[in-house]
């Protein structure tokens, strides 16, 4: 087994191992493993003191933050309060100052009362209770051993636990699904009772023990959980259900949120009565013995339980379920099903077939292909990101994800910036109320990189970082003069140069000194201007100088505004963008930029981009009339190459080399466009999920070794657009989408992006 150890988060720890009812469906005393007769009935203190202590130890050891203890059994509160209470007691002192303790029990309710209440309140214990719907569904299973139903008993106390006083406790119900009862009545039922939250579970079973189904239906269970789904949706989802979260969870590339599916690592561990050590105890489902590790807690810590082989195989992820299961486009949602589920001895045939052992699909393999595929199909239009096909949606998300960190920035500071930042931080709230300047300069692709640099020189503690901050005055100044608002704003200067984002740069000294600066520099003497507009243009006084801007798009021997492609002359058809060589944090392309441009250097680069543009919107006038809505900065690069070269500001911002002739500076813009429109996407969506793992990288017509799906989107992605303007790129283009078809890694927004991407090649 490879890879790190994963610590155990959540702990079972049985505190009883009788029941008080004789559910015929119960794991535990109707299953294989039947070691359950040989155990005490009730946990010992020998028992409950070593299981603290080694938590205690597991938790100091990871430094986990926080740690989980599932109370179970058996009935577990037929361990009785007492017995409850010093579990509780002793690792809640044992934790202590160690990591947050999440104490919670899982009943059947029968012997729930106020006193248990009353310790569980105590001791912040959260309860779930079992409940398999209404009474018809209840009783199928869930009855006394003489056959009496329970279902009324568990009701009482559903409605004591709904108490006001122990409201705050409740964990939700927890239903095991039987396809022979209605799934509405089922559901109904459960919403009738208003739960926090539902848990709707498969029975288990296996391969040699496979699961009742009524009507022959190989997607008996899937059915009858899309029934539910979609009454779910119909009343707006009124509360969580946890099985269909974690589906529409993993669709979208997130994290999986229960066990029985998805590919994060297994860290629990059961601790028995009489302090076993178990891997975890639905493994009773597949043979006798299963769940065991040979481990106790008086004679071992949990990391050698963590060690074991059968936990660890339950750790690895992708790697950890079977050939056709890593297959299969929809792994990411299942995760090839609960563990438990896979066993089979060996002896089975037809879709069962497989080396003994774990080695296979689900017994619930169909079900769960089915589930998946109904919940993305009922819900993709609503949860595919619109950013991924409206142009408007992904530049309102791109300035959402600014001003995020605009906050964030403010946050961090808790103050450290002083007077200034107050004082530039409420000016901004000013300008924002007046104009749009402050969404102009938020929108600026450049100011991403100074937020991003600024939030980590802070939590770094660095000791730049609070002067990085301050330079909101300069944003805001930029946004005051863009909006011709009455405002002075001070701003700081550095080596004689004031640098106004968007605008321009302003020598407030002889003027001999360079315009144009590194990526944060601006080290040097510092010192304070005030920025005030006045008629057409803008007036800077600092100290006994004063700088009198009257056209700010013209340059002057103190003043070097940002050149505009489309206004200085080059052509009038090429659109309106920054050729700017001048900001301090546009050298975020992994290439060199240009120190800055002279006016020749500058005029011939303009005149070949603008020729550019001209060929860009004869050929592909759709990619190019996009180019010019979303694209704001061009910033030249010393490179000699004539590929646009990616990098990390925000969109807007292409890098350019300066060399080149308009055919090739025409194909490294829209190359650059496509690159930078598909960062932007993965920055305010999950297109995919992460592809980390060899085993599931794809072959890229373009390279020679297979690349993760992260790569092949991102190539396929270039050259459809590219083929559009050089039918040459069309062969690698279709090929590569057909590799991304049904692969596991893409969500429902990255499968709306590559259909869209089918139709572009279409029609190119």
């Amino acid at each position: 087994m490879t890879g790190p150890l994963v610590p155990f988060r959540e702990i079972v720890l049985k505190v009883h191992s009788r029941c008080d009812l004789a559910c015929d469906h119960c794991y535990i005393y109707e299953h294989a493993d039947q070691s359950w007769r040989t155990r005490p009935k009730a946990i010992s203190d020998e028992a409950i003191s070593w299981t603290a202590l080694r938590l205690a130890e597991h938790a100091k050891t990871h430094a986990l933050p926080s740690v989980s203890v599932i109370l179970h059994g058996g009935e577990p509160l037929l361990a009785g309060p007492a017995r409850l209470r010093q579990v509780c007691a002793e690792l809640t002192a044992a934790l202590d100052g160690i990591a947050a303790l999440d104490l919670r029990i899982h009943t059947n309710g029968l012997q729930l009362s106020p006193r248990y209440l009353d310790l569980f309140d105590e001791f912040g214990v959260r309860v779930g209770i079992s409940l398999d719907g209404d009474r018809t569904a209840n009783d199928r299973h869930r009855r006394y051993a003489d056959g009496r139903s329970s279902h009324p008993q568990v009701l009482k106390a559903v409605a004591l636990l709904h108490e006001e006083r122990y409201r705050h406790l409740d964990l939700g119900l927890l239903c095991t699904i039987d396809a022979a009862n209605d799934p509405l009545a089922v559901y109904d039922a459960l919403a009738a009772l208003d739960p926090p939250r539902i848990d709707f579970l498969l029975p288990h079973a296996t391969w040699d023990e496979p699961p009742p189904r009524p009507d022959g239906s190989p997607t008996a269970y899937a059915d009858w959980l899309l029934t539910v789904f979609d009454r779910w949706e119909e009343q707006g989802r009124p509360m969580p259900v946890r099985l269909f979260e974690s589906v529409l969870s993993t669709l979208a590339g997130g994290p999986s949120l229960t066990e029985s599916l998805g590919l994060a690592p297994t860290d629990l561990v059961v601790v028995e009565t009489d302090g076993t050590l178990e891997q975890v105890d639905s493994l009773k489902s597949a043979y006798d013995g299963a769940a065991a590790t040979g481990f106790d807690v008086f004679s071992h810590t949990f990391d050698e339980v963590a060690a074991h082989p059968g936990v660890r195989t339950r750790q690895l992820g992708l790697a950890g379920v079977s050939e056709t299961c890593r297959r299969c486009p929809v792994v990411r949602s299942c995760g090839g099903g609960l563990y438990t589920h896979r066993y089979g001895s060996g002896a089975a045939s037809g879709p069962a077939a497989g080396p003994a052992g774990f080695d296979r699909t689900s017994v619930y393999c169909a079900d769960l292909e089915a589930l998946i595929r109904g919940i993305e199909s009922r819900t993709a239009a609503a949860t595919t990101s619109p950013a991924v096909t409206d142009t408007g949606e992904l530049l309102a998300a791109q300035l959402d994800l600014t001003r995020s960190l605009l906050a964030e920035l403010h946050s961090e500071l808790a103050g450290r910036g002083g007077a200034s930042w107050q004082e530039a931080w409420e000016l901004a709230g000013v300008v924002e109320r007046h104009s749009e300047g402050l969404d102009e300069l938020l929108a600026h692709p450049y100011t991403r990189p100074w937020l991003v640099d600024s939030v980590a020189a802070l939590r770094e503690e660095r000791p730049e970082a609070p002067g990085s901050a301050r330079r909101l005055a300069a944003y805001v100044a930029a946004a005051v003069i863009r909006g011709g608002l009455d405002l002075a704003v001070r701003v700081g200067h550095r080596d004689g140069a004031l640098h106004l984002p968007t605008l321009g740069v302003l020598r407030l000294d002889d003027g001999a000194g360079p315009y144009s600066a590194g990526a944060g520099s601006y080290a040097g003497s510092y010192g304070d201007a005030e920025v005030r507009v006045v008629e057409k243009g803008f007036l800077v006084r600092a100290g006994a100088v004063e700088r009198l801007v009257v056209r700010p798009g013209e340059a002057t021997p103190y003043w070097r505004p940002v050149r505009r492609l489309g206004r200085d002359g080059a052509s009038d058809l090429a659109p309106d963008l920054a050729l700017d060589d001048l900001d301090p944090y546009r050298d975020r392309f992994g290439a060199p930029v240009h120190p800055g441009l002279g006016d020749a250097e500058a005029a011939g680069w303009s005149a070949r981009l603008a020729a550019a543009w001209g060929l860009l919107r004869d050929a592909v006038p759709d990619q190019a009339a996009e180019a010019a809505g979303t694209l704001s900065t061009l910033t030249p690069l010393l490179s000699a190459s004539t590929g646009a070269v990616s990098g990390p500001p925000g969109y807007g911002a292409l890098g350019i080399p300066v060399h080149g002739d308009a055919g090739e500076l025409a194909l490294a813009l829209l190359r650059g466009f496509r690159a930078a429109k598909l960062r932007a996407l993965t920055e305010v969506t999950d297109l995919y999920a992460p592809d980390t793992v060899p085993a599931q990288f794809r072959r890229a017509p373009w390279r020679d070794t297979p690349v993760p799906v992260s790569e092949l989107l991102a190539g396929a992605y270039e050259r459809v657009g590219l083929a559009a303007y050089d039918t040459s790129y069309r062969d690698h283009a279709r090929r590569a989408l057909d590799a991304l078809e049904g692969t596991a890694e893409l969500t429902v927004s990255g499968k709306s992006l590559l259909a869209a991407l089918w139709k572009e090649v279409d029609h190119a």
